[in-house]
């Protein structure tokens, strides 16, 4: 492999656990807001991680 490839290999990773964490954070502050929505929140949550996690491993057969 050649160096630029590694290292976009490794700023798509950065990215994507970077992205991933945010809207883990994000979705905790807002179930601590409403308890009540949990369920829709923690819902909305995986399907945005599981599409961040799906296009960062695409994007590291890209580059």
């Amino acid at each position: 492999m050649e160096i630029p490839s590694i290292v976009g290999a490794g700023l798509i990773v950065i990215g994507a656990g970077l992205g991933i964490g945010r809207i883990g954070g994000q979705a905790m502050e807002a179930i601590a807001r409403q308890p009540e929505a949990s369920g829709k929140i923690q819902t909305a949550m995986l399907i945005a991680a599981a599409l961040i996690e799906g296009i960062g491993f695409a994007a590291l057969f890209a580059a």
